[in-house]
């Protein structure tokens, strides 16, 4: 009984220090956060401490407010540029959501001549990154014109090889027979597609949305190099033209509530949709 004892005590205290570690961990990770959220709401007095304070003492939305007029030298409001990065992020996810689903499924369930060597294609293209390729694309978007628009942003964007692989990966696990199945009850292929092949990739899916959202969302690249007018541009070059204009001290706070605004989308999608991407990655087939 005491050995029984001392091995239950071991266990315990390796698991308590465990959990002390992990926590110790957790907090030196969300440190920079917390310091984002704090310096988004601290007044100016706050900000121009040394040695600059960890936590806010008089809360103020003062700073929300200056990021609104921080751009009075422009004649873009930053609504404009919050509107931009919403826009862009939005159509590229519903743009990506369609073709990647319907060309993984067709790459899955349909025996098309060359479907595997337009796949190991795919498959090869996820050895590059996109910097590699971002000199052939500038001249075929510049020679079809789209440069300094929105197609410039969202059409390089809309059929990325990892998303297309993830989604024939799931969708390989889905049973001939239960197309088969809705094929004998009279479905047409496009009813079959949407009425039977999404509702069971449902976490594949919601994992490809919250990619697609995060990758285009906090893009600096991108519109970097596509865009040159102020009208074009996104959240993250505003706050890289904000953070390094004139009265960069002055304007912290407002650099720090826009940071705050960039990061809070990102982080709310994921905690809308975590329990389907647990189960995308979890995802063990399914048996027929």
């Amino acid at each position: 009984m005491p050995i029984i004892r001392a091995g239950k005590l071991t266990a315990s205290l390796k698991r308590a220090l465990l959990y002390v570690f992990i926590m110790a961990l957790v907090s030196f990770t969300a440190m920079p956060i917390i310091y984002m959220v704090s310096t988004a709401f601290k007044p100016l007095d706050e900000l121009f401490l040394y040695p600059p304070r960890f936590f806010v003492h008089k809360p103020t939305m003062r700073n929300f407010f200056d990021l609104l007029t921080a751009t009075d030298t422009s004649i873009v409001p930053f609504t404009r540029y919050i509107f931009n990065s919403i826009f862009v992020s939005a159509t590229i996810v519903v743009g990506t959501l369609v073709i990647c689903c319907l060309g993984a499924y067709v790459l899955s369930k349909y025996r098309l001549p060359g479907a595997n060597a337009l796949f190991a294609v795919i498959i090869s293209a996820l050895m590059f990154t996109p910097q590699v390729t971002q000199i052939p694309t500038y001249m075929v978007i510049s020679n079809l014109g789209m440069l300094d628009t929105y197609w410039s942003l969202v059409l390089p964007k809309l059929a990325v090889a990892y998303n297309i692989f993830l989604m024939k990966q799931f969708i390989d696990q889905i049973p001939d027979a239960l197309l088969e199945a809705a094929h004998i009850d009279g479905a047409s292929e496009w009813r079959i597609f949407w009425r039977v092949v999404m509702p069971v990739c449902r976490p594949a899916w919601a994992t490809l949305i919250i990619f697609a959202f995060i990758a285009n969302w906090n893009d600096y690249f991108t519109p970097l190099v596509f865009t040159t007018s102020e009208s074009m541009k996104t959240l993250p070059l505003a706050l890289q033209t904000l953070a390094g204009g004139p009265g960069t001290v002055a304007r912290s706070g407002a650099v720090a509530a826009g940071t705050l605004l960039v990061t809070l989308p990102p982080i709310l999608i994921f905690l809308a949709f975590q329990k389907m991407v647990i189960n995308t990655m979890a995802y063990s087939g399914i048996k027929s």
